[in-house]
Order: structure tokens, then sequence, then C-alpha cells
């Protein structure tokens, strides 16, 4: 079997391990099975909260299993058809076969990220909340380069994105910003980029073209729905209102619209100014304050778990550092999972699918890479 043929049979079966061992194939199917005569059970839908959520978790489960068998007997019949056409001298054939085993390979890693993809509340929407670091002009610049990294990564996924807030810093850039993507399985995948995210470069802010180390600090959390129930004590909120920043106009900076909220027991701080109303802005700050108290308590979950199974991963959200190194005409390569792009604009302007996928199965399986050193 030629080389192209058997990397593709690779890349498929170490995706579909990566599938089942995530699932824990034995105990997925075994569950499949009951929710399967939960379903039938005439009874189920006189508590419809419950059913539907059973029935989204049958659905979940049903979908994995299925896809991955019929991957496993795709990949059954490409093969045999590529062993038959060796003994046959068809060549046609065969390379028929290795575009079709090549395609297979694309949908094995596109359903492995999917089935990743299993979190209480990775079908939500999110929030991407980034704060420059220390460093000034550059960090605040690395920090705009995330907003718009993020922001048309969320449109070419066919999201909708809305800018909550929006701090600008003095010369360039941004001292914070917060983001909301609104789409299918939109904090699933962006919750890896949690954490520090460090930037090495030649500085276009400096004449003496020097290497420069950026950081800016990057918290994902999950858009609270109907369904989650977070309290929040009025009197442990201290509120404090100001006027909105940004390029002015006939309301925005009049009035003190815009509000911040600290929950003072965590100390989480959330802000609003994208709304005319300083009503507006209160009520959306403490949708925010409400989720980043559910990602603190999905965190906690997901510490204990992995106390449970120190195997399983020891990335936690907000504790890892993501670097990338960016020199002009060169490539953009993400130091924790090795993944390397050749197109920093590219890169930049929101092409993360390969940097988030690698983070995403090397955060559930534990897998990690060297960082090597580049300071």
């Amino acid at each position: 079997m030629r080389a192209e043929a058997q990397a593709h049979i690779d890349r498929i079966t170490d995706a579909l391990a990566l599938i089942r061992r995530f699932l824990d194939w034995d105990v997925a199917t075994k569950r499949l099975a009951e929710l399967n005569e939960k379903a039938e059970d005439p009874t189920l839908w006189d508590d419809p909260k419950a059913a539907q959520a059973m029935m989204q978790e049958r659905g979940r489960l049903e979908e994995a299993l299925t896809a991955t068998r019929e991957i496993k007997s795709e990949m059954d019949d490409a093969v045999e058809m590529i062993e038959l056409a060796e003994m046959e001298g068809d060549d046609s054939l065969v390379v028929d076969a290795e575009k079709a085993l090549e395609a297979l390979a694309v949908r094995a890693d596109r359903d492995k990220v999917a089935a990743l993809l299993s979190g209480e509340a990775d079908g939500n929407d999110t929030y991407i909340e980034i704060n420059a670091g220390a460093g000034g002009t550059e960090s605040q610049d690395w920090a705009e380069m995330l907003q718009r990294m993020y922001a048309r990564w969320g449109e070419k996924r066919g999201m909708k994105v809305e800018l909550i807030d929006y701090h600008a810093g003095e010369q360039a850039g941004i001292k914070s910003a917060t983001l909301m993507l609104k789409g299918q399985n939109a904090y699933g995948y962006a919750k890896v980029e949690s954490g520090v995210h460090r930037l090495v470069r030649i500085s276009p802010y400096d004449s003496a073209a020097r290497r420069h180390t950026s950081f800016a600090s990057v918290w994902v959390y999950p858009v609270v729905n109907d369904d989650i129930d977070i309290e929040v004590n009025e009197s442990d909120l201290k509120i404090d209102t100001y006027r909105a920043s940004g390029a002015g106009g006939q309301h925005i900076n009049t009035t003190d619209s815009a509000v911040r909220i600290t929950h003072v027991p965590s100390g989480i701080v959330v802000a609003c100014q994208n709304q005319r109303s300083q009503h507006k802005n209160k009520a959306q700050a403490l949708q925010q304050l409400k989720a980043r108290l559910y990602e603190e308590e999905l965190r906690r979950r997901e510490e204990e778990a992995n106390a449970a199974n120190a195997a399983k991963t020891d990335i936690g959200w907000g504790h890892q550092i993501r670097s990338y190194v960016m020199q002009p005409y060169q490539m953009v390569k993400d130091l924790r999972t090795g993944v390397t792009k050749g197109n920093p604009s590219a890169v930049m302007d929101g092409d993360l699918d390969e940097f988030m996928a690698a983070a995403l199965a090397q955060r559930v399986t534990g897998e990690t890479v060297d960082v090597e050193d580049v300071d």
C-alpha cells in the first residue's frame, strides 16, 4: 500500500481511537441502550425539561456512535478496494480509493472535535474577555490582535459576534474588550483559549527593530441560558457607572451609561457599555457576572474530576500559557500544541481551527507538546 494511503489510514485510526477513548465506548453504548429504552416510556414527557435533556443526550450519543461506526466501515471498504486494485494493477481505482480515504480523514478529524464537545455548557454561546498585560503599547496591540482574531474566527464559522465592552489604548490597541459569540458550540470551541497568550515578534513600534514579548489574558465563559439558575445576592454587588469610551456620537459620551459590576465575595469584575441605556447595560453586565460565576463552578468541577483522574489532563481554565512566534513573512507557531501556520495574516484574521482543534484534543487527552524557549 502506498505511503499516501497509509498516512490517511493512520490519521483516521488515530481520530477514531481518540473518540472511543473519550466516549468510553462500552459505557457509551450501554448508556445509549438505556436512553433508547427510556424514550419508549409513555410517561417520559410528564416532565418536559428532564425529557428534553435526556433526548439531547441521546441524540449526541447516537450521532457520535453512528458516525464512528460509519467511518470505520467506509475505511475498511476503501482499504479493501485498494488491495484489490493493486492486485489487478488498476492504478486509477487506487487513486480513487486514496481520494476517498483523504475525504474520510477530514471527516474523522471533524467528528473527533465534535465528539470532544460534550461538556455541560459546550453548546452555549460564549463571552470572550481580553485584557492587555504589562508592556504598554506592545501588549495593548497584541490584545487588539487577539480581539480581531476571535471576532473574525467567529464570523467565518457563521456566528454572530457582538462587542460588549471596549477600552482603547492610549496610542494603539486596546486595554480590554469583551466579545459575545452566538453560534452552535461556541463555548465548546473557544474554551481552550482561556489563559495567558504570549507573542514574540519584531516590534513595529521599536525603531531599533528589536524582538519584544507581549502578554494578554483571555477569559472564556459560557452565556447562561434559561436552563441554568444562578442566584446573585444584590448586597454582594458593587455597581459603578461611567461614561462609555469610543468614537463618540449623539449619546455615547454624554451620559454615565456604562456599567461596571464588582462581585465582592469572588472579586469578579464585569462591565458593559454597548447599549444606549444604563438599565440595559446593567442587565447585560449581570448576565456576564452570572456567566463568570457559572464558569467558576465548571472549573471547580473539572479540577475535582482531574484530581480523581490525574492522567486525563493537567490543563485548567486560566492556567495555561499559549505562546506564538511571529515575524514578517514567516510562520506562526502555537508552541503549546506544536501547530504551525504558514501565513501570519491568515491566523490573525481568524484561521484558528487547527489551533483550537489541537488545543481541545490536548486538553481532553492530556497529550502535551514540549514548549521551546523563545525568550
